[in-house]
């Protein structure tokens, strides 16, 4: 396949998809395409190669049913969607936590004195950006769930399965239910965005954007 046909086949499918407000109950999406679509999230880039996410999967309708009083901003993705993703944030991912240094020995494979010299190239890259809060590491793990959300949406609409990123929730309620059920590990995870996995039960409107010499300026 030639580069022009890549091209053309990514942007049909950039303009395929759209935040689906409703979709088709009776339609489900294939265990081997979802899988698919969970690839992308896995697959994403993180700093580091941190991965500092988890992805819940609430298919229980008794707990979509739980979650319902607390999102209002997935009245009807909720209750229709086929599947129904949680996308949960890394707290505390320090340069000497346990965690980064399990995930650049073990999974990185990157030899542990190495690390060891590289700690203070990562003292410096904390702080130039100000990770020096709860809050602040927080922030930046949930900044880069939303590039594995990105991918998750572009995968699933690459293969005609539509998708609706979700913000509108109470996070402080959310984040005690999924606490109770033993969801957050040992208080490790936050909730950080939603998306809802289906199919449309109505086409979505023309794609509507600024033209391209409006947001983009070389220098």
């Amino acid at each position: 396949m030639n580069t022009a046909v890549r091209k053309l086949e990514m942007l049909e499918t950039f303009n395929y998809r759209h935040a689906t407000k409703e979709f088709d109950p009776v339609k489900k999406i294939s265990e081997e395409d979802f899988q698919f679509i969970l690839e992308a999230g896995r697959l994403s880039p993180s700093s580091g190669g941190n991965e500092p996410w988890k992805f819940l999967v609430v298919q229980s309708p008794e707990f979509r049913k739980e979650l319902a009083p607390h999102v209002s901003g997935a009245m009807r993705q909720l209750p229709t969607s086929s599947h129904f993703v949680m996308i949960l944030a890394r707290k505390g991912l320090t340069f000497d936590s346990p965690y980064l240094i399990e995930q650049q020995t073990q999974i990185l494979q990157m030899p542990l004195e190495v690390l060891n010299k590289m700690k203070p190239a990562y003292e410096q890259f904390y702080h130039d950006l100000h990770l020096d809060s709860e809050r602040a590491l927080l922030d930046w793990s949930s900044k880069q769930t939303y590039i594995a959300l990105g991918n998750m949406m572009t995968a699933a609409a690459h293969i005609r399965v539509d998708s609706s990123p979700i913000e509108g929730f109470d996070l402080d309620a959310l984040n005690d239910l999924l606490h109770k059920r033993g969801l957050l590990g040992n208080d490790e995870f936050s909730l950080s965005v939603m998306v809802a996995f289906g199919y449309r039960v109505r086409e979505g409107r023309p794609k509507r954007r600024r033209p391209i010499n409006e947001i983009v300026k070389f220098v």
